[in-house]
């Protein structure tokens, strides 16, 4: 035996020293100021801003399609207060609407139908106008036009040898090797992958999964059971084979777990899926394809819950231009591929595509089976029959996103970690480097079996959360730089150092691309000045930031002086705002958008369509007519066809109402009509979100008294 084991030792080690060899003897090295691997929208960013400053760049890309998730389907940018969006970014955006004003783009809708949704207005945009939803083609065009303009050498299909591939001296990355032998050598580094790899591979500290709330003294990190409302099961769904019979084993997707405190840390990560492109006009539809390894029985509960009445799953189709949308995750049992994805953060390249695999099969075989399979309720099969796979979309790969999307992967662990506390404001970032505006947010993790207390099972899905933010939280750059004595030449801006709250609060695409160019923007420095990315002066990369286009923080005065917040006692009759106003059902708090009244309006997340409503109450201040005013925050995702319900001395009246139409009285106010009501009676006026599309935003009513019946009023 240990002779037959020395002639494998050795045959393994001649044939390791061979490929070696080979590998060298093809491998060509190439050299620039600036090395940036990956091909996200971070990476672009970066590297047309160490362009514009004048040095050399080589982007190292794995992808052969350029921008990451912004390309490959996530068409909506998450963003919450445009305001914050600065630089290149902000530049992006304009590009995206600039593209939509020619006519000639407009192949499967007209503009005027598909209206102003998403583009942002004059008055908030100047001269730089800007369109934040957009065709996944449009996108990549956009970034591969930058590349061209800027003359940014780029190599795809390059793939980190993530165990042999980097040199390191004196605490410094000389060059990093990737598979195919090439070498690329650089003054300094950028991580720009979504998997943190180079980082990783450079032994730099990182984490992968929840950190407990008692590890940075947070609220919402860790285990989240009682905050897990939003797509979760409204009915109990039996978990077994058999309904009724453990012995019969769990349905496919489901998990056993000991339920923990919440808050508890753990290493598992947030659910993945595809951003479809879908369309409904027929000449560019392909139907859904029939995945290799189809099996209906994955989709059991998914059609338990349909038969149980929940018509959830499909409904979250976000419009993007020509007739086409975007897929999100909506309800107990969607798109999103819940606990598939554990090992995928630190798995080797031929254990992610398996994954990646997995689940590009569940996605294909969940919408196969929404409109082939006939046990599925006819009514949905009905509504899905009508929408396929884009024609014109992703032409390389089948019409399929070439990226999946990773939400969180590995977290740096670098000179400072933003926290709950920083992003939340209630302590002060050091260093900013940008904006990140989007909630607090985490999607679910796992997806579960728990036992009332009569031992019956059922199903709950566990992890999700969504905060809103009152003012955008800042970027520091401390966060995107590692330890000192880990690495003195490398930025990080995706995986940066950030808590598992924090982290879809700034790796949403607008952050990244900020994020991006403030890593390019000191990276230049770094070179220029020959020193370490951690002695770089935050004053001079303030200055240079700032000068560059890049936010780095709201005067919150000015934007109050913009209209927010317009106090109750400043207006004329009955105003029924804030505690006021009745609301049944899962409503979201809410200052993102202006003008509205008081301390906040309300809105209904786009869903729970038809299990949610507000009553405004009111005693009528005199006799006679009385004009009745709604307030809301107008914009294009939000509910074109809104009724209101108007309780009145004459019955009811309802009034349909277009919320992504700007109020036409005094920016603020829409008008309901004119009606009669009695002194001191009490009347209300109702709405209910049932078959609305989009946001119904619920913010204040206004009961003006135009004339009078009695002297005595």
């Amino acid at each position: 035996m240990p002779k037959l084991f020395n002639i494998r030792f050795w045959s393994l080690i001649s044939a390791f020293l061979f490929f070696v060899e080979v590998r060298q003897l093809h491998s060509v090295v190439r050299e620039a100021d600036v090395v940036i691997y990956g091909g996200t929208a971070a990476a672009i960013s970066a590297a047309v801003q160490v362009k514009r400053m004048g040095k050399s760049v080589i982007l190292v890309c794995p992808e052969s399609r350029l921008g990451g998730m912004t390309s490959n389907g996530l068409s909506l940018a998450d963003r919450h207060k445009k305001e914050s969006v600065g630089g290149i970014a902000r530049e992006f955006y304009h590009r995206v609407w600039r593209y939509y004003q020619s006519p000639d783009v407009w192949k499967w809708q007209k503009s005027e139908d598909f209206g102003n949704r998403g583009q942002g207005n004059p008055s908030e945009d100047g001269e730089l106008r800007t369109m934040w939803v957009f065709e996944p083609k449009v996108a990549v065009e956009i970034f591969e036009s930058w590349i061209v303009e800027h003359e940014i050498e780029v190599f795809r299909n390059e793939w980190l040898d993530r165990f042999n591939g980097v040199e390191m001296l004196d605490q410094k990355i000389i060059s990093i090797t990737c598979l195919s032998g090439n070498i690329y050598q650089g003054k300094v580094f950028l991580d720009c992958s979504y998997e943190g790899d180079l980082m990783a591979a450079c032994g730099i500290s990182y984490v992968v999964g929840r950190e407990g709330n008692d590890f940075y003294g947070e609220t919402l990190n860790g285990v989240q059971v009682s905050k897990a409302q939003k797509n979760q099961f409204l009915n109990r769904i039996d978990p077994y084979v058999i309904a009724g019979k453990p012995q019969s084993g769990l349905l496919p997707r489901i998990g056993f777990w000991e339920q923990v405190k919440d808050g508890t840390g753990d290493q598992k990560i947030q659910t993945y899926n595809f951003r479809l492109c879908l369309t409904n006009a027929e000449e560019n539809r392909e139907p859904f394809p029939k995945p290799l390894t189809y099996d209906s029985k994955q989709y059991e509960v998914l059609l338990r819950t349909l038969n149980r009445g929940s018509r959830n799953t499909f409904v979250h189709f976000d419009p993007i231009p020509n007739a086409k949308v975007e897929t999100k995750n909506h309800g107990s049992f969607s798109i999103n591929n819940i606990g598939m994805n554990y090992g995928y953060p630190e798995g080797s390249y031929e254990e992610r595509d398996v994954i990646i695999k997995e689940h590009e099969n569940y996605l294909k075989g969940f919408f196969y089976f929404l409109t082939q399979d006939p046990s599925v309720p006819a009514e949905v099969r009905g509504v899905m029959e009508n929408w396929g796979l884009a024609r014109d979309e992703f032409t390389n790969s089948g019409n399929w996103p070439e990226q999946l999307f990773v939400r969180e992967a590995r977290r740096m662990l670098g000179q400072f970690v933003t926290t709950e506390k920083e992003i939340s404001g209630f302590r002060k970032t050091r260093k900013s480097i940008g904006m990140g505006s989007y909630i607090l947010d985490s999607s679910n993790v796992q997806r579960y079996v728990i036992t009332d207390e009569n031992e019956n099972a059922y199903i709950l899905n566990e992890g999700s959360f969504q905060i809103e933010l009152k003012d955008p939280g800042q970027i520091s750059y401390e966060s995107i730089v590692p330890r000192r004595e880990e690495c003195a030449n490398l930025l990080v801006p995706v995986c940066s150092s950030v808590s598992h709250v924090v982290s879809n609060s700034v790796r949403t695409e607008p952050s990244l691309m900020i994020a991006g160019q403030s890593a390019g923007l000191a990276a230049v420095l770094a070179v220029e000045k020959e020193i370490s990315v951690q002695d770089i002066s935050y004053s001079t990369l303030r200055k240079q930031l700032v000068e560059q286009g890049q936010v780095l923080g709201i005067d919150t005065l000015n934007r109050i002086s913009r209209g927010e917040g317009v106090p109750t006692d400043s207006l004329g009759g009955v105003v029924v705002d804030g505690s006021t106003v009745e609301l049944v059902g899962e409503w979201v708090e809410s200052t993102s958008l202006r003008p509205f009244v008081g301390d906040s309006y309300f809105h209904d997340g786009n869903g729970g369509k038809g299990m949610r409503s507000a009553k405004f109450p009111f005693v009528a201040p005199k006799n006679g007519l009385h004009e009745i005013k709604v307030s809301f925050s107008s914009f294009g995702n939000r509910a074109g066809n809104l009724k209101y319900n108007v309780k009145h001395d004459g019955g009811l009246t309802k009034v349909l109402v277009d919320q992504r139409k700007p109020q036409p009285i005094d920016q603020l106010w829409f008008s309901l009509g004119s009606f009669n009501f009695s002194k001191g009676e009490q009347y209300h006026v109702s709405l209910n979100n049932e078959n609305t599309e989009g946001y119904v935003v619920v913010d204040a009513i206004q009961v003006i008294g135009l004339s009078s019946t009695s002297d005595n009023d």
